[in-house]
């Protein structure tokens, strides 16, 4: 009886063993996701309209060049040059290899809205020293 007693606790304790060490959770895979990074893209063009109201929503297209063709457009940020503060558009770029053709120019939009009467400069980065300057008044 005792040889029986002492065989039945050996084959649960081996069982129990087989059971715990066979959890999938060490088949997740360790290595994070790669993650997109940023940078700014410079300004080719501004169009859109020289007038407009007060607080009236104007829509300017924004056309800028990225570095790569899997570049896609990620957001619009402030950005100071010297003393003079403008704005920038900001590309996502995958962490894979990019391999599409040589890239084409993108185009976003921005819009504006003014809530006094003037004349507004919207200025966005064309370069590391300069802004591309788009002049509006608000009547």
């Amino acid at each position: 009886m005792k040889s029986f007693r002492l065989k039945t606790v050996l084959v649960v304790l081996f069982l129990s063993i087989g059971f715990v060490s066979c959890s999938n959770d060490d088949d997740k895979d360790q290595t994070p996701a790669p993650t997109p990074t940023t940078k700014a893209a410079l300004v080719t063009e501004i169009k859109g309209p020289a007038t407009g109201k007060v607080n009236d929503e104007l829509s300017y297209d924004v056309t800028y060049t990225v570095d790569n063709a899997c570049a896609e457009f990620d957001k619009i940020s402030e950005v100071t040059i010297g003393s003079v503060k403008g704005l920038q558009v900001i590309a996502k770029y995958p962490s894979e290899v990019c391999t599409l053709q040589v890239p084409e120019p993108k185009k976003t939009v921005y819009k504006f809205k003014a809530t006094a009467k003037g004349t507004f400069e919207i200025k966005f980065k064309k370069s590391e020293t300069e802004f591309l300057t788009q002049k509006v008044v608000i009547e």
